[in-house]
């Protein structure tokens, strides 16, 4: 074993010694909710009502993707490669913003989240300057 050199050159740098935090990453979640193109509320997609009213809290961004293929609680595999057979094909909903505002969010419209799949995730977001932020 080596004992540590005194020459600043020779210094031996960890990686968390490397990582400096750049001011342009925040922690914030990401609420992610699994449904199926056919579930409905109130006689309109589920999918449309979460992002309507996730626009109307004010949370930060939300998008909805429609899948290829998929399956959920019956595990029955519902699939675009039959096109004229596709039905209830899986969609996924992402809304970004701040942990307790997405817990509060779903709190108060849990009756929108009685079917499906919803999860909560840690994630990194990259602020370029936009002045876009939750």
């Amino acid at each position: 074993m080596s004992e540590a050199s005194d020459d600043p050159a020779l210094r031996i740098v960890t990686e968390a010694d490397a990582w400096q935090p750049d001011p342009r990453w925040r922690s914030a979640a990401r609420l992610t909710v699994l449904l199926g193109e056919d579930d409905h509320y109130d006689h309109r997609p589920r999918y449309h009502e979460i992002v309507r009213r996730a626009r109307d809290a004010g949370l930060a961004g939300a998008g909805v993707w429609r899948g290829v293929e998929g399956y959920g609680a019956t595990s029955r595999i519902h699939t675009t490669r039959m096109l004229d057979l596709a039905e209830n094909l899986p969609v996924m909903v992402m809304i970004v913003d701040d942990s307790q505002r997405l817990r509060d969010f779903v709190v108060a419209n849990a009756e929108l989240f009685e079917t499906g799949t919803v999860a909560l995730s840690a994630v990194q977001i990259w602020e370029s300057g936009r002045g876009v932020s939750p």
